[in-house]
């Protein structure tokens, strides 16, 4: 119960990611708009600051350098969109600004959203394409078309400056590959927890269909069998019907309650189980039900000690195993037998034929379950027509079955 209650317990956002890192896929995202206001005006406010504390350096604000920082900051609108054409935009313009001379400043931070955007939708190329656009455009100024561009008076910039820049296109690209790869590895991790998460619910099924089939088989021979002598002996015997009729009862009861328990399954899946999960020990029972509806049963050998979820596959294998000798075999007379050893348990469930039609052993349905639950513990299953014409099955279960395995059949009945 412990363990299912940490299953439904979501994991922390930095092991598989924020809810909003799936925001750049889909065929179309949404519209950034409050982000995009929000850097107009930091953008904007930034400007103007810059601009104060860079007087006599700089050009001058004007309305041309409002509209760049304006179209700068407008195209990260698109940027969700059409990363590609942003992010070189975004470059372009801030190219123009920087060689019409006017401030250094937050103007910037467009070229790093933008390439950032890029990256992260998987336009690496572009993003370091634009970049450098931005960084040989900024050197052929600074160094060479300065005498020209404005302000008047201007002079070269150091190479030391050139390399704090080239360090900060470097670091803002570093920064954006570093988020990207942290994103794809969220999406597998997801990708991962709903393929297991699928994975589970299949297996739930399976063993849900298993249990009712196992129980429901079972329980209606039975019931067949008895309905059959009841129906038989309702004028010449009273007495005889009235106790296969309350065989009927008990078995129905009994199977009603079986089922109902794997139903609750469903509803509560972290309560604890109403009764226990059957093993060996009920294999008398067993006998005595296939008493009831005719069948003659030995038993020899005692059960070893065995783990839950052996003990039940066990039972649930010798139950599937008696049903199909009273549904298939003509003869009214079955053998159990139970050996164990060099770490394994032996089970052995055979009758003498003849068989009462071409399905012989069972539907394939019953087999595939048995084979099914025995694989699921590291066992196997063997089941075939004997020579003289009776059928037998053979089960090769270990003593001690792996964790994972025996922990699985104790939640089954939960």
């Amino acid at each position: 119960m412990e363990e299912q209650r940490a299953r439904s317990v979501p994991p922390p956002w930095w092991r598989h990611g924020p809810a909003w890192g799936d925001r750049w896929e889909g065929p179309a995202p949404r519209w950034p708009w409050r982000s995009t206001v929000l850097v107009t005006v930091f953008v904007l406010a930034g400007s103007n600051f810059a601009a104060h504390g860079q007087q006599g350096e700089r050009a001058e604000l004007d309305l041309f350098a409002r509209v760049l920082l304006l179209v700068a900051t407008g195209l990260l609108l698109w940027r969700k969109r059409y990363p590609v054409a942003v992010v070189f935009g975004t470059a372009a313009a801030v190219t123009v600004y920087l060689g019409a001379g006017y401030p250094y400043g937050p103007v910037l931070f467009t070229v790093a959203l933008a390439c950032f955007s890029a990256i992260v939708a998987g336009h690496r190329r572009a993003a370091w394409a634009a970049m450098g656009m931005l960084w040989a455009g900024h050197v052929l100024v600074a160094h060479w078309l300065f005498r020209w561009l404005p302000p008047s008076g201007d002079f070269a910039a150091s190479w030391g400056e050139e390399i704090v820049v080239a360090t900060w296109v470097v670091a803002i690209a570093s920064v954006s590959e570093l988020f990207r790869v942290r994103r794809e590895q969220w999406a597998r991790e997801r990708a991962e927890r709903a393929e297991a998460a699928r994975r589970r619910a299949d297996e739930e099924r399976l063993r849900i269909a298993r249990e009712l089939h196992d129980v429901l088989a079972h329980s209606i021979s039975v019931i067949n069998v008895q309905a059959g002598v009841g129906l038989a002996l309702l004028d010449t015997d009273p007495e005889q019907a009235r106790t296969a009729l309350t065989t009927i009862k008990d078995q129905s009861k009994e199977a009603l309650g079986e089922v109902r328990q794997v139903l609750d399954t469903l509803r509560s899946p972290g309560d604890a189980p109403r009764a226990p999960a059957p093993g060996l020990d009920r294999l008398p029972e067993l006998v005595e039900q296939a008493a009831s509806a005719g069948l003659t049963v030995d038993v020899e050998g005692e059960p070893p000690r065995l783990a839950p979820g052996t003990d039940l596959a066990a039972f649930r294998i010798v139950q599937e195993a008696l049903t199909n000798v009273v549904r298939h075999s003509g003869s009214r007379h079955a053998r159990v037998r139970l050996a164990h050893d060099a770490g394994v348990l032996r089970l052995l469930v055979d009758d003498d034929g003849p068989a009462t039609g071409s399905d012989a052993g069972g539907s394939g349905n019953g087999l595939a379950g048995m084979r099914e639950r025995a694989a699921a513990l590291g066992g196997t299953i063997e089941a075939g027509p004997r020579p003289d014409g009776g059928f037998r099955v053979l089960a090769v279960l270990p003593l001690t079955a792996s964790a994972d395995a025996s922990r699985r059949p104790m939640q089954e009945d939960r």
